[in-house]
């Protein structure tokens, strides 16, 4: 619990205390680096690879450099490029329509299905075209998107599918993990994710042993040997300090995915009933991993500022579609065409909801959102 001036303050997410509680295995696992001194994939990296692969549900993993060059590579091994289109979600990090953008191709923005921020199945279909060379689904905030229909849909185009994972490695659709589900998956390292590491880092998993195989050749320049480059590829390498760091994470995950869907059940029946504020929901068939606990408000800007007022670190994701972003102006976007991601853009506000979060800084959170509820209540009643 911190204390500042005698009040509390709650921050969004305190990577200190889970490294408190691991401080040994890390160290640990790093000097075991340092002392081989072999930084730049190997033995560690291969590791790593095996154990996510098989966490996934996928016979492959390729080691990159971030979450953001996991979707860019594998864009790139399917062939995307200049003239294409690839249908994607407007409710997302940047980084998952720039990829499409950076080889040329155009994002195509499906509209999202509002109960749980991921894209509508049915209008991702039906944008789904003959210039369509991929889509790209985003599983946002620890939830996998609806994805049977997605599939059919691309299935009967001949179009691949690969899955946004990034936020959402250990969840399951109908059982299945997320990034098992579509011809490849991306994931992030990124310290605020629920597998993070000490800086950036990602990967790629597919059960597709031609398509792995080519995206380990994109990661170092293209090149199968030294000096020899058959592709144009970029440098986009997974570090042995990360791979041993997250090999040590990788044995309390389960851990700490069942204790952020703890403190998401418990802010779920405490913040019931209040008028204004509308709590995560989560599809029967999926088991999320809360990367995220996104709340909706009519008075969002006016709750955030009142919460922080309070001490509680909160944050909005993402406060502007992709298709309303400046850089993706070329692309003609305009303000009524994606009206969901657009009213979540206005809406949605991220809770602490980390897995070491204590019981009282919980209970400071929900009280807070239960007194400015009551305040704008008695506001409205003068």
């Amino acid at each position: 619990m911190k204390e500042q001036s005698g009040r509390m303050t709650v921050k969004l997410l305190d990577l200190a205390a889970q490294y408190g509680a691991i401080r040994d295995e890390i160290r640990g696992a790093i000097d075991e680096v340092l002392e081989s001194q072999q930084f730049i994939l190997g033995p560690k990296v291969e590791e790593l690879e095996r154990r996510v692969a098989s966490y996934c549900g996928a016979a492959h993993a390729v080691g990159v450099a971030s979450g953001s060059d996991a979707i860019l590579l594998a864009l790139m091994a399917l062939g995307v490029g200049a003239g294409d289109e690839v249908v994607t979600t407007p409710y997302t990090f940047f980084s998952t329509a720039s990829s499409i953008t950076r080889l040329g191709a155009k994002p195509v923005f499906a509209d999202i299905d509002p109960r749980t921020y991921n894209v509508d199945p049915a209008r991702a279909a039906a944008l789904v075209g003959p210039r369509t060379k991929a889509v790209v689904v985003v599983h946002l905030f620890g939830q996998t998107a609806d994805m049977d229909p997605i599939l059919a849909a691309a299935l009967a185009r001949g179009v691949p599918v690969i899955e946004d994972a990034c936020q959402s490695i250990g969840a399951r659709y109908k059982g299945r993990p997320a990034g098992s589900l579509g011809t490849a998956g991306c994931l992030s390292f990124f310290p605020s994710k629920n597998l993070g590491g000490l800086g950036d880092g990602g990967m790629v998993v597919t059960s597709d042993a031609a398509l792995a195989d080519f995206i380990r050749t994109l990661r170092v320049h293209g090149g199968r040997e030294r000096y020899y480059h058959d592709v144009i590829g970029i440098n986009s390498r997974l570090d042995a300090l990360q791979a041993a760091a997250l090999l040590v994470k990788m044995r309390h995950l389960e851990e700490w995915h069942e204790g952020r869907r703890r403190n998401a059940a418990w802010y779920g029946e405490r913040l019931a009933g209040i008028a204004g504020v509308e709590t995560p929901h989560v599809e029967a068939h999926n088991v999320s991993v809360f990367n995220q606990y996104v709340i909706r408000s009519r008075d969002r800007d006016a709750l955030m500022s009142f919460l922080r007022e309070s001490g509680v670190g909160c944050e909005v994701y993402y406060p502007v579609p992709l298709h309303l972003q400046r850089c993706f102006a070329y692309l003609g976007g305009r303000a009524g065409d994606c009206p969901e991601a657009e009213r979540a853009a206005r809406e949605s506000l991220a809770l602490p909801v980390y897995p070491e979060l204590p019981p009282a800084q919980r209970e400071h959170v929900a009280a807070r959102i239960r007194e400015f509820a009551e305040r704008r209540a008695e506001g409205r009643a003068r």
